[in-house]
């Protein structure tokens, strides 16, 4: 099954005035001295309702140490819904894989099981080191082998002990309630050995990059994945600029281009987005993760014109051959 997931604005939404130094106190003469009667949870309470609204699956708060944090983004999306999965960014660096465990046991249970987990394994090593992480190299995946071996093992056992390189557990283990609930989807990155290796042994779904040689990843993270019993699902970020027509999307990514913003990965109609989606799935990918800027008018466009076409069969291009005349920056 497909499902369409959107990405939330971490650290705001442009020139919004929705992150940023807080505003200058009103003058004396103005007797309502509330400030920041909207600030910028309120505005991601509105991409995320948005996203429920026009039948998004889910929602992606990244791991960004310089934007809001992700966990607390994501409970109150989860809080504030009803029906919209949360995909909460984690670094295995940051807390301990028990921590981790036990507040996601507690997002469980009263989101109804909707969370799920992104981890950030590979960050420049500048922001790993503010972060308090010096571990370098080979040895962060290894360190986020045993994060998951231990975040699951406490969830599904009472009286669980772990002794790791990077971690240690002496009967530890949740009881009911907390252990009532699954596991939170765990969502993974990467295209290198390490990386393929990890999600063989510990991903729900892998997600791609715009980009990447994905025929051949697919194939070679599948058969890891056999060889360690388990299946992937294969997800991939693509940036979206859609409009009516191909023309008028091709003159508002030169508008963005002058002003100074990164062009959209793909670019062009709704039906012509949609088509190169189609491509994709017939490929083997069922999870989209759509960016688009600004967030709340762009998750309202997507969700009405682009998603209705992706939920009729006939959308589905060839393995191997794109239709249309969207096209990719």
């Amino acid at each position: 099954m497909t499902e369409f997931i959107v990405t939330l604005p971490s650290r705001g939404d442009g020139a919004r005035g929705d992150w940023g130094p807080p505003p200058a106190p009103p003058p004396p003469f103005v007797t309502d001295l509330r400030n920041g009667a909207y600030g910028p949870f309120d505005h991601l309470a509105q991409v995320g309702r948005a996203a429920e609204i026009v039948g998004f699956d889910g929602a992606l708060a990244p791991f960004d140490p310089g934007g809001e944090e992700s966990v607390v983004v994501t409970s109150g999306l989860l809080r504030a819904s009803r029906w919209l999965r949360g995909v909460a960014g984690l670094h295995p660096g940051v807390a301990t894989p028990v921590y981790a465990a036990k507040v996601s046991a507690s997002l469980q249970r009263f989101s109804g099981g909707r969370l799920d987990w992104r981890l950030s394994v590979d960050l420049d090593p500048s922001v790993a080191r503010a972060q308090g992480d010096f571990v370098e190299g080979i040895d962060r995946y290894a360190r986020a082998d045993e994060f998951l071996t231990i975040a699951k093992g406490v969830w599904g056992e009472d009286s669980y002990t772990y002794e790791g390189r990077f971690f240690q557990v002496l009967a530890g283990g949740f009881q009911e309630p907390l252990s009532s609930r699954p596991f939170p989807r765990v969502h993974l990155t990467g295209t290198s050995e390490a990386a393929l290796d990890l999600s063989a042994r510990h991903a729900d779904v892998h997600v791609f990059d715009l980009g990447d040689d994905l025929d051949a990843l697919i194939a070679d993270l599948g058969a890891r994945a056999s060889d360690a019993g388990r299946t992937v699902a294969y997800g991939l970020t693509l940036p979206v600029l859609a409009r009516e027509d191909g023309e008028e999307a091709a003159a508002e990514a030169v508008r963005r281009a002058s002003a100074g913003t990164p062009p959209a990965g793909l670019v062009g109609s709704y039906a012509d987005v949609a088509d190169v989606i189609g491509g994709f799935a017939a490929r083997g990918v069922t999870t989209f993760v759509l960016e688009a800027a600004p967030y709340v008018e762009e998750t309202y466009r997507l969700g009405e014109h682009l998603l209705p076409l992706l939920a009729t069969p006939d959308t589905a291009a060839a393995p191997d051959t794109i239709r249309g005349h969207a096209h990719v920056h």
